[in-house]
């Protein structure tokens, strides 16, 4: 059965991972997706009989050395994320979240895709051999150039057809397909069987700012956080995602992982209480689906 979680957010964080994972156990969700997993941590979201969902990678969200065109510090980055991975496995965990965005935000994503054929094989063979799996975020990436690879169905085909190891697979999140007008519904039919992770994540397309900017970002400011103009993401249930066909659809495909609720939404931010209602909100309408 697939569980429902949760990314932290900032003030949920906060309260430090003893007063969060006693919240989550409270409102009923089951695993929580972590910045770092060690014995700590492991320790205290078995206190609270919750599991450790995905851990970020190295460089996770926002730039990494893993696309440098330096091979040192390239190598560097490998090594260190090879360690990472061996120190998960040996303490149960199995999802790595990975966000593949360069250091420099004018790379192509064909010079940052033409490494990352250098530099993945030997990291997913590790993977393999440590029973851990990738997680793919499809984030584009910051504007104006979205530069992140990994993010569309064209650079996903190619990925797991360079690398077609189970091991590497993707972070399932409608949110960001929605917003780059990608099919979410095609692309999970396409691409259901190599689906490690879930993200919990929507998005509501705006019709008068969309009419204002097309698909560019605004050039004088957007009206909403979490918005580049034409779209804003919000919390399941309030955007565009049908999260009943989402479900039908990963059970088709036999996926038995779980899914992460991702807040990014103003109506649910800067304060406690807003994102505690926000992460709430969101489990009520997942587990509609999911539970």
């Amino acid at each position: 059965m697939t569980k429902i979680g949760m990314r932290i957010p900032s003030k949920i964080g906060a309260l430090g991972m003893d007063g969060l994972a006693e919240w989550a156990s409270q409102i009923g969700l089951d695993v929580i997706d972590v910045p770092k997993y060690d014995i700590e941590v492991k320790t205290v979201l078995e206190k609270y009989g919750l599991e450790v969902g995905s851990i970020d990678g190295t460089g996770a969200v926002g730039s990494t050395k893993l696309l440098s065109k330096n091979e040192t510090d390239r190598a560097e980055a490998v090594s260190a994320l090879k360690s990472q991975l061996t120190e998960v496995s040996e303490l149960g965990g199995q999802i790595i979240f990975i966000c593949l965005v360069p250091e420099d935000p004018n790379q192509s994503r064909a010079s940052s895709f033409d490494i990352w054929k250098e530099t993945f094989p030997e990291l997913v063979k590790h993977a393999e051999s440590c029973n851990v799996y990738f997680a793919l975020e499809g984030w584009p990436g910051p504007a104006p150039t979205h530069p992140t690879i990994g993010c569309t169905p064209e650079m996903w085909r190619a990925m797991l057809e360079a690398i077609p190891s189970k091991h590497f697979g993707i972070n399932y999140d409608p949110s960001h397909l929605v917003r780059l007008r990608v099919d979410y519904l095609r692309a999970l039919e396409e691409f259901g069987e190599r689906i490690t992770y879930c993200h919990g994540k929507d998005t509501e397309i705006l019709p008068e700012e969309l009419y204002e900017s097309g698909t560019l970002p605004a050039t004088f400011g957007t009206k909403y956080a979490f918005s580049e103009g034409g779209w804003r993401y919000t919390i399941p249930g309030q955007g565009t995602v049908d999260w009943g066909k989402v479900a039908v659809r990963l059970e088709k495909f036999g996926y038995t992982g779980n899914v992460g609720i991702e807040l990014e939404d103003h109506r649910f931010w800067g304060s406690l209480e807003a994102e505690q209602n926000g992460i709430i909100k969101a489990k009520e309408h997942l587990q509609l689906y999911f539970k």
